[in-house]
């Protein structure tokens, strides 16, 4: 019997067996789980202790936890640590390591026996930076946490931030969202322990879409800066973005992030414009295949990566109009794949627009570099003329 025959049959055994409970009424006993209230305790910098009490009929196989963030479409499964106690058992997770603040996670324990699962109550926990007595500003889609700095501080990174998110909205067509958090930091050392220990030199603000909050490094002088609008804006384009494009099939590469960031941000930098024609005529431009994930880590070919980006999306503004730009950003959302969002903008795959891109600026499509594939080996004997398809 061929897999395909065989799974065939399992499976309508299987279903036979439903068939036949469901018609006798039967079921299967669930264990008499109790769960009281789960806690979760630990701010910045330290261990998150998850912990939960419970009493069970039988004895549990595992405790599991069950986590989310707000971005999270599914849980995050962790094995607990089980110990008895007097009247039931104690579960317990400590999740370490570096977390960020504002972290949030809903979460709740699972207790899996041999007779079945049972699912705790849920609970909220945010991991706080309590080191500063921070104080909130609301405002129109973002709320501004400072430490240090007069109320007109605040104020005007609010208005920056409001302002950036409402043009960044308006553009990408993201009219429902949830409200973004933005902590500013006035000290270096402090911004990169909250930040983490792989955070570059030349950073001065990140996103975190997955818990929609914004992080800026700005000492209260450097408010009216342009430099600080520019942080801003380019942050928050990453947030709106993110809710443009969130999909279950394909994230957009990398360099689209950035180059649209880049654009509602400060448009297409002169300093940008002669960094990509100076890699071009040297031959040492990157491809946009080539910056679809993590970027260079060399401040140079770092650089570069951001000016290529903001160089590849105005060629496609130029091309395809910034309804052009849109189109294909919505596409992702929609779900299609990278082929498919070109294709609906473009009418050709990314590898054209790729090629496209870099014969604008004279340049053919350079070989690739690091291991090639092969050529297929030969079908063993044995896999030849097999056709499970014909087996019915």
């Amino acid at each position: 019997m061929t897999d395909t025959r065989m799974a065939r049959a399992l499976l309508a055994i299987a279903l036979a067996l439903v068939s036949v409970l469901v018609a006798s009424g039967a079921t299967v006993a669930q264990p008499d789980v109790r769960f009281d209230r789960p806690s979760a305790q630990g701010a910045f910098g330290e261990d998150v202790i998850f912990s939960t009490t419970f009493t069970s009929d039988v004895p549990p196989a595992r405790v599991e936890l069950l986590t989310r963030l707000p971005d999270d479409q599914s849980d995050r499964v962790t094995i607990a640590a089980v110990e008895p106690t007097p009247d039931g058992w104690r579960a317990t997770v400590a999740q370490g390591g570096h977390i960020v603040p504002n972290t949030t996670w809903s979460y709740r324990f699972r207790v899996v026996t041999d007779t079945g699962d049972v699912v705790g109550p849920a609970a909220v926990h945010r991991v706080s930076d309590s080191r500063f007595a921070w104080e909130m500003l609301e405002g129109d889609g973002v709320n501004v946490w400072t430490y240090e700095g007069d109320d007109g501080f605040a104020r005007r990174a609010l208005e920056i931030a409001e302002r950036a998110l409402a043009s960044a909205s308006e553009l990408l067509g993201v009219t429902d969202s949830e409200p973004v958090d933005f902590f500013v930091y006035t000290d270096t050392r402090e911004f990169r322990q909250a930040m983490g220990p792989a955070t570059r030199e030349n950073v001065g603000g990140q996103a975190h879409p997955a818990i929609r909050t914004l992080f800026a490094l700005i000492e209260p002088r450097q408010i009216r800066s342009d430099w600080v609008e520019e942080v801003i804006t380019h942050e928050l384009a990453h947030i709106v973005f993110h809710d443009a494009v969130d999909n279950p099939v394909q994230y957009p590469p990398r360099w689209l992030n950035e180059g649209v960031a880049v654009y509602l941000a400060s448009g297409y930098p002169d300093g940008s414009r002669a960094q990509v024609e100076g890699a071009a005529r040297g031959g040492t431009i990157i491809p946009l295949e080539g910056l679809g994930g993590q970027f260079p880590t060399r401040p140079g070919r770092q650089s570069l990566a951001y000016a290529a980006s903001i160089d590849a999306v105005d060629h496609l503004i130029a091309t395809h109009g910034e309804g052009g730009l849109v189109e294909l950003i919505r596409s992702f959302g929609a779900g299609e794949g990278l082929d498919g969002a070109f294709r609906q903008v473009t009418g050709e795959d990314f590898a054209s627009f790729d090629a496209d891109w870099l014969a604008s600026h004279g340049i053919d499509e350079p070989d690739p570099y690091g291991p090639q594939a092969g050529e297929p080996g030969a079908v063993p004997a044995a896999w030849q003329g097999s056709d499970d398809s014909s087996a019915e």
